[in-house]
């Protein structure tokens, strides 16, 4: 129980990998809050340690809220995974304005308001943890996912800058950066019966992860064991031949 007596929030925290994380915390012992745009009647998968709670991180003042509500009613956050993301794709001449806005403000934009509503509360508990999501397109370059490419590489930096400036506030940040993994995005990328074969080719572990794994990951940043882990990009990929 690695997260015994801990709170949690996880961005986009009811579905997809952000469900998966929350229910690794949960499971190690986390009080977990999931928040999203849209919140089920019941908890992700009928799971009852974890409690959805409706935000947008698009808009700043809706994870002030969040994380005023956590802080009143469950004395954290003690973690904060800024997971929520989107994707918008298409080729750079044909893509929107109104798609790259929307993909940016919420996987850069809204990682920025997430963590800046979260740094009060943070400071006031004992080892803080704050842990970023990125993936493997943050450091490669895929044709048609411009918009999607670039939040995600700026969120590394982004991070790396946090964990110089909140180190000595007892706050650690890290970033996930998850490869090809079966759920969400994922799932609906390997449904593509024209672009999967060609980037599966490339998967030197012969599959796709699992939200698992990736749970597992983030839990090893939200814990004690973790404490001297800051700044860093972790890769839970398999190792991928690109």
């Amino acid at each position: 129980m690695l997260l015994q007596g801990r709170t949690a929030v996880v961005t986009g925290g009811t579905r997809g990998l952000g469900r998966a994380v929350a229910r690794a915390m949960a499971d190690a012992g986390a009080v977990v809050v999931a928040a999203a745009r849209d919140v089920p009647e019941e908890p992700p998968d009928g799971d009852r340690r974890i409690v959805a709670v409706e935000a947008d991180v698009t808009v700043p003042g809706s994870v002030e809220a969040l994380m005023k509500t956590v802080g009143a009613r469950y004395g954290g956050p003690h973690i904060v995974v800024a997971n929520a993301g989107i994707s918008r794709p298409g080729p750079v001449a044909g893509l929107s304005y109104e798609h790259w806005d929307a993909v940016v403000g919420t996987n850069l934009t809204g990682v920025f308001h997430t963590v800046r509503a979260a740094v009060p509360y943070l400071r006031d508990v004992v080892d803080g943890r704050i842990i970023t999501v990125s993936s493997i397109l943050g450091r490669r370059a895929v044709p048609g996912a411009a918009a999607y490419c670039a939040s995600k590489a700026a969120v590394e930096r982004f991070t790396e800058v946090c964990a110089l400036e909140l180190a000595a506030d007892g706050i650690t940040v890290n970033c996930l950066a998850p490869g090809f993994i079966d759920e969400g995005q994922g799932r609906a990328l390997m449904a593509d019966e024209r672009l999967w074969p060609r980037l599966s080719a490339g998967l030197a572990a012969g599959r796709p992860g699992t939200g698992a794994e990736v749970g597992a990951a983030a839990v090893f940043l939200a814990s004690a064991q973790s404490g001297y882990v800051n700044g860093a990009v972790l890769p839970v990929d398999g190792a991928v031949r690109w």
